[in-house]
């Protein structure tokens, strides 16, 4: 059967896929409930009743509070048990990283360190360094910190300027340089510093301890948000760092930088659901306890609409997280049968969802946005006002859209890494592509006589990919190896991508619950209002690009195609907005 092969990183975009294959939230057991409830108690325990004084940026309290959180266990979630962690699935690590995403300022600090501080010795060094520093980062004893961005190279990471050189008796590299905007760094033990040795192209990568003489902590900044995460420069001043502190070989940090990186931005899209709920909630309690008119705002269909917004979102960010995370995992069970390296099957299975980690990256980013705005005006003025959650929320959401990559570089690696990868051949990307061109003017929206649900939801998101298909093919023959600099267009076609992928997500996690507990309406709801919702912004992004690649009659002809992908039956969303509120609103709790 087709679908028992697992899909690799974009070939969603080729395949059709089985409701039966993906994994969904409503799969989790009783272990993995545990942990996030042991999260979530921490959260309440630890960082909410401590928050205040958080937020006046006290490293001190951070590091404590981290360190508390790694006697609890839960900095070795993703640890294996010979490192003193519990060696959980990547599935686990992201439900984690869900639930721990509604500590503010502590969910950077915690997610920084169990992450991009943790796992580049874990994933890339050898045995002596994992023995000598894994174990005490699994349980706190040492926090982490990734030292990558320079004052001139962000985005282009690979041209900063941080340098190292042998020292002459060969037992040390020299380390002189500059990184910014490293979280944890007023307190971290341990840090992934990257430079360059002598005159290399490319990066390598070092495990510095911040005692080593030379290694300067400048002040934390200012920030608009995450204000509790420590924040500052670092400076290197000939520092000796032991050549067995070589993380990975020489000339191999821009990849270890580079993977990690996916990692972050996988885990980020986790992140932020946890962010989206904590907002979600505070904004429902609110509407159910205040009134106006005489009556709690939570009766106005204009505060349901907003509501039911917020869920179906977060609804469909969650449902692409977890399948993308089950995905990972079975590529790290895969590689490790064959003989692959435990720590380096993980990371290669994350490294190959490159596509995804990008996509829920950016979504997910985007998502929160929406949501803790949304929770900001349903607050109305108390919104606005420092005593209240969601003015944090709304502050802290904003350095998700430029952390791990930009959301402009993001979506530009959308589109360039999903065809690298079918130059490479993974996936048939411009074969498939060519047939939809092929057929343009045979193209309808393939509905048939007495469908069912499930084949109608499936026939929608079919069409989403073939015109994803169709623009690529059109902007690839058009612009050719110039494609790269019409970035406007790639956008075009990233958002069509990203919104491919959620929507068939979405719907494959409504299509499955209905197969283990049968038909529920609100959650065909919030698949119908998605996909509804979705297929507009396809549209629109589909004919910019369009009219901004052809003209004349192959532009009306592609633009009545993308018509045709695009048309989905109407949606009632008014009165399926305010079900999927009412649902929110009588549990006064997020319970989807």
């Amino acid at each position: 059967m087709e679908n028992v092969k697992a899909l690799k990183s974009g070939e969603f975009l080729v395949r059709s896929v089985s409701p039966v294959t993906v994994f969904i939230p409503e799969e989790f057991d009783e272990e993995q409930k545990m942990i996030a409830q042991t999260c979530k108690d921490f959260l309440e325990t630890e960082v909410y009743t401590n928050i205040e004084q958080l937020e006046k940026g006290d490293r001190e309290l951070m590091s404590v509070i981290l360190k508390k959180s790694g006697e609890l266990g839960l900095m070795g979630i993703a640890i294996p048990e010979e490192y003193g962690g519990f060696g959980q699935s990547f599935v686990t690590q992201m439900l984690a990283a869900q639930t721990t995403g509604a500590g503010y300022s502590f969910s950077v600090a915690y997610m920084a360190h169990c992450g991009i501080g943790t796992m580049p010795i874990m994933y890339f060094g050898n045995e002596d360094q994992r023995q000598r520093y894994v174990p005490r980062l699994a349980t706190g004893e040492l926090i982490g910190a990734y030292c990558l961005t320079e004052p001139g190279a962000g985005s282009d990471a690979n041209s900063g300027k941080t340098n190292a050189r042998l020292s002459e008796d060969g037992r040390n590299y020299i380390l002189n340089g500059q990184k910014m905007w490293i979280t944890n760094a007023g307190f971290a033990d341990i840090q992934i510093v990257f430079a360059k040795i002598d005159n290399d192209r490319v990066l390598s990568a070092f495990i510095v301890e911040k005692d080593y003489p030379g290694v300067v902590i400048g002040p934390d900044e200012h920030k608009m948000g995450i204000k509790g995460s420590s924040t500052a420069q670092i400076y290197y001043n000939d520092v000796k760092v032991p050549v067995e502190n070589l993380l990975g070989a020489r000339g191999e940090g821009f990849r270890i930088a580079l993977s990690i990186l996916h990692m972050g931005r996988v885990k980020l899209g986790a992140n932020v659901i946890g962010a989206s709920v904590k907002a979600i909630i505070d904004s429902v309690r609110y509407a159910n306890e205040r009134k106006q008119f005489g009556v709690l705002i939570s009766t106005f269909g204009a505060i349901k609409q907003k509501l039911a917004n917020q869920v179906i979102r977060t609804f469909a960010t969650e449902s692409a997280i977890y399948r993308v995370s089950k995905d990972i995992d079975n590529l790290a069970e895969r590689y490790k049968s064959e003989n692959c390296e435990k720590g380096r099957a993980s990371i290669d299975a994350i490294s190959h969802y490159a596509i995804e980690a990008a996509i829920l990256k950016v979504y997910g980013s985007e998502m929160l946005d929406f949501v803790v705005d949304e929770a900001v005006q349903i607050h109305g003025g108390m919104g606005y006002s420092a005593e209240m959650a969601v003015e944090r929320a709304y502050r802290d959401s904003r350095i998700n859209r430029i952390f791990e990559g930009t959301n402009e570089i993001n979506r530009l690696l959308v589109v360039d890494t999903t065809m690298k990868r079918a130059m490479k051949g993974d996936f048939d990307l411009f074969g498939e592509a060519e047939k939809v061109y092929s057929s343009i003017s045979t193209i309808t929206d393939g509905k048939r006589q007495g469908e069912s649900y499930a084949e109608e939801k499936l026939r929608y998101t079919s069409n989403f990919k073939k015109l994803a298909l169709l623009v690529t093919h059109v902007a690839s023959k058009r612009f050719d190896k110039r494609l790269v600099h019409e970035q406007e267009v790639l956008n075009n076609i990233s958002d069509i991508i990203m919104e491919t992928y959620v929507s068939e997500s979405t719907a494959l996690r409504v299509l499955k619950l209905e197969n283990l507990r049968g038909e529920n309406q609100i959650y065909r709801d919030l698949a119908d209002t998605y996909i509804y919702n979705a297929a507009t912004k396809i549209r629109k992004a589909a004919v910019d690009a369009i009219y901004s690649t052809a003209e004349g009659t192959e532009a009306e002809a592609l633009a009545a195609a993308a018509e045709k992908l695009t048309a989905v039956a109407g949606v009632n969303t008014k009165d399926a907005g305010r079900r999927i509120a009412d649902k929110l609103i009588s549990d006064n709790d997020y319970k989807y």
